[in-house]
């Protein structure tokens, strides 16, 4: 047993060494094409965004059913950027380990992970670069995706991420907030952005970001709320898993919630999206979703649930043009980055970013090159369509003869993939 934990610390420290000066998101030899970093250098920035008289649905009780508080959401901001003479891609980014305050056993400990970013750099010259609000997991952060958002940022998008107020690693309490407020605070997010995007604001995103042309990127809860700010509105038995029926303001249906759509936001990718196994949604509040959506998912995910969750999503958002990516043997993981040196000392921080059977290094190289693929065309108008019109090649097991049919992948490196498509009707 003694030998036993003396080998781990050993793994673990050769990771940590390994680690040291390791970038996420940087190619491994068999990534696919599209992966690979774009021209442009990048910056990051560290904004806040408050949003004032929200319903504090944790504090609501039969006294005072409506009490308001304000909602100060911190972002993190990907953008092209001008260097300076000496500047290099290069930042140090700070988590938070655990699941939530006040759990000894996970404790909100801080840990730290390279980026290729020059923090607080110069922006661009020019500006109209599309937006792409990123919304993470329950619990999760903004940081998460750092090897996507870094990736979108180098090819010409501005990257917001949200740090969801009362949802992250760091300050998790109850679940009713996450479902009430995800749908809100994107739209208040993509509101707030727009507005320092107008030339004169004073923001450093004035002239910068083209928010009429917007993405929105969920992982878990924040592809629930990805696809409720889009039109897919819970039913009406969903509306009761908040206290009081308040989730009825995103419900399908409701004339407040229809009216809400917004026509800035062009395109939706969702990883392994929560809900569908859980009957948030009946057939017709996902019929409500009209904007093209990519689907990213394990068939073996247990939180979200494959068969009866995201693929059953993928099926019924009928008015959608949509994709859906499966990682045969995976679970609910298809996000976020792999596991830092610091998630090694705590089995459960280990597995809340690792695959059993992924190298998530391996994961993240190929989000990258669909996620390119599919916001270039939904976005740029960019001619990508070909590395979205693949043969359905099937993860049984199979070597063909030349797995390189699917576009952009070195050959034989499709394996363990599957690939759907499914017009909007």
């Amino acid at each position: 047993m003694r030998l036993g934990r003396m080998l781990v610390l050993a793994v673990a420290l050769a990771a940590g060494q390994a680690g040291a000066q390791e970038y996420f998101g940087d190619m491994r030899p068999d990534a696919p094409e599209l992966a690979a970093r774009g021209p442009l250098k990048v910056g990051v920035r560290t904004l806040v965004a408050e949003h004032q008289d929200q319903l504090d649905i944790l504090h609501a009780n039969a006294e005072q059913p409506n009490p308001r508080y304000t909602r100060k959401l911190v972002l993190e901001v990907w953008y092209p950027a001008q260097l300076a003479a000496g500047q290099n891609e290069h930042t140090v980014y700070t988590d938070v380990l655990g699941s939530g305050p006040n759990d000894p056993k996970r404790p909100n400990t801080p840990f730290q992970f390279n980026g290729r970013a020059v923090r607080d750099a110069a922006p661009a010259a020019q500006g109209g670069y599309p937006l792409v609000i990123v919304s993470h997991g329950y619990p999760g952060s903004r940081l998460q995706m750092s090897y996507l958002t870094e990736n979108l940022a180098s090819k010409g998008y501005v990257v917001v991420a949200i740090d969801h107020l009362e949802s992250t690693r760091a300050d998790k309490a109850g679940f009713a907030s996450t479902l009430l407020n995800r749908r809100l605070d994107d739209l208040f997010v993509l509101d707030t952005v727009a507005a320092w995007a107008k030339p004169g604001s004073g923001n450093v995103l004035a002239g910068l970001v083209d928010a009429n042309n917007t993405a929105l990127i969920g992982y878990s809860m924040g592809g629930y709320g990805a696809l409720n700010t889009v039109g897919a509105g819970v039913s009406a038995a969903a509306a009761a898993y908040v206290p009081g029926g308040k989730l009825a303001i995103n419900q399908q249906g409701n004339q407040q919630y229809e009216a809400a759509r917004d026509a800035r936001i062009k395109a939706v990718v969702a990883f392994a999206p929560w809900g569908g196994a859980h009957k948030v949604w009946d057939d017709a509040g996902l019929a409500g979703v009209r904007t093209p959506l990519l689907f990213i998912s394990g068939d073996q995910d247990d939180v979200a649930g494959y068969q009866d969750g995201v693929k059953q999503l993928f099926q019924k958002t009928v008015h959608a043009e949509r994709y859906l990516l499966t990682y045969a043997g995976g679970r609910h993981n298809s996000a976020p980055n792999p596991p830092s040196p610091a998630h090694w000392s705590n089995a459960d921080d280990f597995s809340s970013y690792s695959e059993p059977v992924w190298d998530s290094r391996r994961i993240n190289n190929i989000n990258q090159h669909f996620v390119t693929a599919f916001l270039g065309i939904q976005l740029k108008q960019q001619r990508l369509q070909a590395y979205l019109d693949l043969p359905p090649l099937q993860a049984d097991g199979t070597i063909k003869e030349d797995t390189g049919l699917w576009l952009g992948f070195p050959k034989r490196a499709a394996l363990g993939l599957e690939w759907r498509h499914l017009p909007a009707q």
